[in-house]
């Protein structure tokens, strides 16, 4: 009962001036809802990038070709053509594990249907591509290792090439051509979209890689190697597994360098995570500036509410009220304010962050641990600003108080 009169005193010390409670409640208002909307797109970034580096393929692993060496001169990265299709067929029979591997080759061509033609990427893989990339297919089917033996003519589109050239229409069992060969179309990627480093993932053809090595490029060596491990906790000894084989294949000497790299999908995950986290970190610390703004808005509220209210303070104590009941009094009368602001300011947020997502369509995440932690912020702030004019009233002379005009 204590309590419950405390609080319905602070009601009514609160509601006598409601303008001035109101623009005082503002401050933590904004505070909290700039805290809510900004860890909020935070959040949604961070999940949109893992999502998108989820969907480059399951267990992903790259082995790409490093950089040359020779006569004092060295090349850049991806210069050196050591890597080659029997690399990759080691790699699946000699690394316990990997699960599956896919050879690749990429170049830029025109394609061509009908009166219509786009320039896209070329790329040239095994098989196993689409269970790697976990990549199904919209339409059609995916060439066989059959094909790849014998370097058939068959391509598989991409949406974006599909909507460019075929628009309106399924282009399965239709001819396009590519440096003016045919090419037979056998099967329709599903869409993708953007990956996270905004590259448009539909925008391609595939076909096998040895018919992109013979009748495309002319080249006998493979660009890189993709692996799925057979298991997330298994990435880290596929990788070293890849490293030890390739390094004894490539015969490269103990203390020389790789001709050849390995790229983890949770080294793309941990660099991306990172920087997400970095940014939502920001985001909410330059939030956050507007809550101890509010604070410090409600510590002057609070010093003038004590000022106005020096004869009640002395009455009160005259009557029999110790200290500490003064001093939770107006404790109470500032957490209040906060904690109806910061109720205010999460509504807010969450109304903002619908309206970001809405018209400027970023992507945003409202967590429960993030509405809890800028509410039980505004609370900490009511305690840590009301603090000091709670003990001041507490301190107050009763005798001085009451001769207070």
């Amino acid at each position: 009962m204590r309590y419950l009169q405390i609080l319905k005193v602070a009601y009514r010390a609160l509601t006598r001036n409601k303008m001035r409670s109101s623009l005082t409640m503002l401050g933590i208002i904004i505070g909290v809802g700039a805290v809510i909307a900004m860890v909020g797109i935070g959040q949604g970034a961070k999940r949109m990038i893992d999502s998108q580096i989820s969907s480059l393929g399951d267990n992903l692993l790259t082995v790409f070709s490093g950089s040359h060496f020779h006569g004092g001169v060295r090349g850049g990265a991806g210069s050196a053509t050591d890597l080659t299709a029997d690399d990759a067929q080691a790699i699946l029979d000699y690394c316990p594990a990997v699960a599956k591997v896919s050879p690749m080759v990429r170049t830029g061509a025109q394609v061509v249907a009908g009166n219509l033609n786009w320039a896209t990427s070329i790329e040239g893989y095994g098989p196993d591509f689409i269970s790697i990339r976990s990549w199904p297919l919209s339409s059609g089917s995916f060439f066989t290792e059959q094909d790849v033996r014998g370097a058939t003519k068959v391509c598989v589109l991409g949406k974006t090439v599909v909507d460019e050239l075929f628009a309106g229409q399924d282009p399965v069992g239709e001819i396009v051509r590519i440096n003016k060969l045919p090419f037979r179309v056998i099967g329709v990627l599903s869409s993708k979209g953007q990956n996270a480093f905004g590259r448009d993932q539909d925008d391609l053809v595939i076909v096998p890689y040895t018919t992109a090595q013979k009748k495309i490029m002319g080249i006998t060596h493979i660009q890189s190697i993709m692996v799925s491990a057979k298991d997330r906790t298994m990435m880290d000894a596929a990788e070293q597994q890849i490293t030890a084989l390739l390094r004894q294949r490539h015969k490269i000497m103990p203390g020389q360098d790789d001709d050849f790299t390995v790229r983890s999908q949770l080294d793309i995950a941990s660099v991306a995570g990172s920087t997400s986290g970095v940014m939502t970190i920001l985001l909410g610390a330059i939030a956050s500036v507007s809550l101890i703004v509010g604070g410090i808005g409600i510590m002057n509220i609070m010093l003038v509410s004590v000022t106005e209210r020096t004869r009640e303070i002395g009455l009160r104590m005259a009557v029999g009220a110790k200290g500490r009941d003064i001093l939770v009094q107006f404790l109470v009368e500032a957490v209040v304010l906060c904690l109806s602001g910061g109720i205010i300011g999460i509504l807010l947020g969450a109304g903002s962050s619908e309206v970001i997502s809405g018209v400027l369509h970023w992507p945003v995440y409202i967590s429960i641990p993030a509405v809890a932690l800028a509410f039980f912020f505004a609370a900490f702030v009511g305690i840590f600003f009301g603090f000091y004019p709670a003990r001041k009233a507490s301190l107050l002379d009763p005798i001085e108080a009451l001769r207070y005009e």
